[in-house]
């Protein structure tokens, strides 16, 4: 097995990956300048430090060997685990949910560290799984705890959009690890099966905001007022959009919320349709090029992962824009590298610098292998 040097990693860094990142993270940065009407202060100027802590982090972690992170990865989820335990003790309230921990310098959002560590420890889980355990259905009950777990503490914050990428992500590598079709179908029809009941533990703002999504014109100045200046926003810049700080609607702060969740209508009525589809494009690259790297990965923990964290990634994009277009209801996800937010930004870095790592050393084999036949 060949170890590689420090320089030799350094140059198996996968750079159109690393270059499509760095893009779209200055795309993001020039959109929350001209949020700010011309001005580096408040939100690029953070956004900037914030970044470039995330990329030391994350080509540290894409040095260090791919089985160090599988090792630990329990130990990652369950300190995530604890700190979302923590939330709930003592965690800071802010727009009416309890979802921070107040650290003086930032605010940490646990949620978003938990979406990281989730794919860890189940790519953990089944990386030595054959074929015979994987058709056992006692096999999932621990991997549905690892699930649960988290689930339940975030929808207690409340934070129903995060539940639902924390289990949508930890289907698919359940998914991916293998699970027959028909227990597929099972748990996809006692879902369905459970959404009167889901609907009636739901909070009244959550309620409301299902009801907006599909009729906001009946409340525009209250409950339907984001969405609607959202469509707005996205309509009145037509196809080559106003300009580069030329933006009315979020020029004027008729936009709510234009540095974070509805970063891509602001976006999006400066450069127009032709400027949202090669942002739209360019983050169909990063996902194209990172589930090339999972694939040439010879673990399959690597390849668990990779598909895993795929997957969250395409996640955050599909919610945030279907969400902004009024293709989905508003549940308050960030659009990765473009909303600001540290604890999205650095958790997103540390994960990519995972994947990173996975594709450093591709060459390594251990535990189950996708290219072994059984």
């Amino acid at each position: 097995m060949r170890i590689l040097n420090l320089v030799e990693k350094i140059k198996a860094i996968e750079t159109p990956l690393l270059l499509s990142i760095v893009i779209v993270v200055f795309v993001g940065l020039a959109a929350l300048y001209s949020a700010a009407g011309g001005d580096i202060s408040p939100w690029a100027s953070k956004q900037f430090m914030r970044f470039m802590v995330g990329f030391f982090l994350m080509i540290v972690v894409a040095l260090v060997d791919i089985r160090f992170w599988r090792t630990y990865s329990y130990v990652f989820y369950f300190f995530s685990l604890l700190l979302l335990v923590f939330v709930e003790i003592k965690g800071h309230i802010g727009m009416g949910a309890q979802r921070w921990i107040d650290l003086g310098v930032f605010s940490l959002q646990p949620s978003e560290v938990m979406k990281v560590t989730l794919i860890m420890a189940l790519a953990h889980y089944f990386h030595d799984k054959s074929p015979l355990e994987i058709s056992r259905l006692k096999t999932y009950m621990w991997p549905l705890i690892l699930i649960a777990l988290p689930c339940a503490l975030v929808l207690r914050q409340p934070d129903l959009g995060t539940m639902l990428i924390l289990a949508a992500t930890g289907a698919v590598v359940i998914f991916m690890a293998g699970i027959q079709m028909w227990k597929v179908m099972t748990v996809l029809g006692l879902v369905g099966a459970s959404l009167p009941a889901l609907w009636f533990n739901m909070h009244a703002y959550q309620k409301k905001r299902v009801m907006t999504f599909l009729n906001p014109e009946n409340d525009p100045l209250g409950s339907g007022y984001h969405i609607m200046q959202s469509k707005i926003s996205i309509g009145s810049g037509g196809f080559w959009g106003k300009g580069f700080l030329q933006g009315t609607q979020s020029q004027l702060q008729f936009l709510p919320e234009k540095q974070t969740d509805f970063i891509f209508a602001h976006f999006s009525e400066e450069f127009g349709v032709f400027g949202g589809s090669l942002l739209i494009l360019l983050y169909g690259l990063i996902i194209a090029i990172a589930l090339k790297m999972t694939f040439d990965c010879r673990s399959y923990y690597a390849r668990l992962y990779g598909v895993g964290f795929t997957a969250l990634f395409f996640f955050y994009v599909f919610i945030n824009i279907g969400m902004v277009m009024g293709l989905l209801p508003v549940v308050g996800v960030p659009l990765p590298f473009m909303s600001y937010g540290g604890t999205s930004m650095l958790s997103l870095l540390m994960g990519f610098g995972i994947l990173f790592s996975a594709s450093v050393h591709r060459h390594l084999r251990f535990g189950r292998s996708y290219n072994q036949d059984y």
